[in-house]
């Protein structure tokens, strides 16, 4: 262990420190701060963040740490990193060589969460290791295998495996097995793995099976897929290293790292089906399918990698209608768009002279058939989504433009995205010159508040730049005042 600390990186130490304080460890002379106060008598625990201590102090912390479990705890962490480094150098003496399977895995890897993710608590049983093959060779196979498992929660209070399933990329089935934990059990968890206490009768395929199975379907360099695939290899007791997580290939375009999307919102947007009713139990084939066709769909360029924040509001059964004159009741709209619908306004934020809502029709067949029975220019919103714009005339002589959207696309959002070319570019220049001259004057008056709006925004930048400014020179007279004091103390 201690060969491994005296190689590693400083970013490698530091994360490994930041992640015994997270996890409350304590090595033979306490945690992170009390190991400080005895390590370093001149600023003792005043100086507490890892990444500002040197090599020395943060390899001796973890030096400290004697147990075995503790032990294999960092060794995983730093395998981690150097499954990271070995992918990063293949592309860096390989670029060519590369596949795109292979770049998968390397994002996976290169992801923030991964060596945290990844450093499984240890246990008692012998694991089955399946480090990164040194031979490009290896590196550029693109089989592929995606599974997905179930667990129960045992009497003892851990969880044990109770189903596996894996397909490969022809989705082609090549485990599908119930599996006794030969434990007891104390909560099957039905309403999620959809097994019950009559699904273990006369089961008899144990953990180990299952085990010598999946080593088999991995072996020359078999690249495994799977959703938050960690705890699917923590229950297996598995370690693989050519791995392609979709909850980190996928991401938000906005938001932390750490906030992974879940499965089902990404076969609803990315896919656009859903991966199960609401109400309904996992089911293990279901779930490893749907992470192999994210990652050939991907592969292939059907689909970006990004989710818009308003794919969490998807819902099949809506039309959203957004740039509602303010002056139009909302239950004019029933006279303007064809069907049978009920009206859902949006709240607005900030007070503007139009205004949204969502028409909200009985299931998914019928708000796509209002949507093309509706008349008006075609167009895509910000997200990619087909629109219309749809000119109104009420019998009370109210008239006016509004926009009709359809939430749920021919293809997904992060297609769109993706697809949008300079021909969709010049198409959508046409429409706006046609807005521009259809435009009505409370719409104008829309474009100067938006206008006023940027403006608004640039100030606040330029004030919190000048704020960050002055903390930057109150950081630097303390930096001054705390070397004054240490050449002091060392008089």
């Amino acid at each position: 262990m201690d060969e491994l600390i005296a190689s590693a990186k400083k970013e490698v130490l530091v994360e490994m420190v930041k992640l015994a304080q997270k996890r409350g460890m304590a090595g033979s002379k306490g945690h992170w701060k009390e190991f400080l106060k005895v390590y370093d008598k001149k600023f003792g625990a005043s100086l507490s963040d890892p990444s500002r201590r040197s090599v020395d102090s943060l390899a001796a912390f973890l030096k400290t740490f004697t147990q075995d479990d503790d032990q294999k705890f960092f060794k995983k962490v730093i395998q981690c990193h150097r499954n990271r480094e070995d992918v990063e150098q293949f592309k860096k003496t390989s670029p060519d060589n590369e596949t795109a399977e292979q770049k998968l895995v390397r994002l996976t890897l290169e992801h923030p969460q991964y060596p945290i993710d990844y450093s499984f608590p240890s246990h008692e049983e012998v694991r089955i290791s399946k480090f990164l093959p040194k031979k490009s060779k290896a590196l550029k196979s693109v089989d592929m295998i995606a599974i997905d498992c179930e667990m129960v929660l045992c009497e003892d209070g851990t969880e044990a495996l109770v189903k596996v399933c894996a397909v490969d990329r022809n989705l082609q089935v090549k485990l599908d097995e119930v599996v006794n934990p030969d434990k007891a059990i104390a909560d099957y968890r039905t309403e999620i793995t959809g097994i019950s206490a009559k699904d273990l009768d006369g089961v008899t395929h144990s953990l180990k099976d299952v085990q010598k199975l999946l080593k088999k379907l991995l072996s020359n360099g078999t690249i495994l897929v799977g959703h938050s695939l960690n705890n699917d290899l923590q229950a297996l007791k598995l370690d693989h290293t050519r791995v392609v997580d979709t909850s980190y290939v996928f991401k938000y375009a906005n938001g932390p790292t750490n906030k992974k999307p879940s499965l089902s919102l990404l076969c609803k947007a990315m896919l656009g089906y859903e991966l199960r009713q609401k109400g309904n139990p996992h089911n293990c084939l279901d779930d490893a399918c749907a992470a192999m066709k994210l990652v050939l769909a991907r592969l292939e360029g059907r689909i970006d990698d990004v989710v818009t924040e308003e794919v969490k509001e998807l819902d099949i059964a809506k039309l959203l209608v957004h740039r509602i004159p303010i002056t139009l009741h909302s239950k004019d709209l029933n006279s303007i768009l064809p069907g049978e619908f009920t009206v859902e306004v949006k709240a607005n934020k900030k007070v503007r002279d139009t205004y949204s809502a969502f028409a909200i029709f009985k299931n998914k067949q019928e708000a796509i058939e209002a949507f093309e029975n509706l008349e008006g220019d075609l167009e895509k919103d910000s997200c990619g989504r087909p629109q219309k714009l749809v000119k109104f005339m009420l019998d009370s002589g109210t008239s006016g433009t509004l926009c009709v959207c359809k939430i749920v696309p021919e293809f997904s959002v992060g297609q769109l995205a993706k697809k949008r070319s300079v021909e969709d570019d010049n198409n959508t220049a046409g429409v706006l010159k046609k807005l521009r001259t259809d435009q009505t004057s409370g719409q104008l008056e829309d474009s100067s508040h938006c206008r006023h709006q940027c403006e608004t925004h640039l100030q606040e930048i330029e004030r919190l730049k000048g704020e960050l400014s002055k903390r930057d020179q109150e950081i630097s007279n303390l930096n001054k005042i705390i070397a004054a004091l240490a050449r002091k103390q060392g008089l």
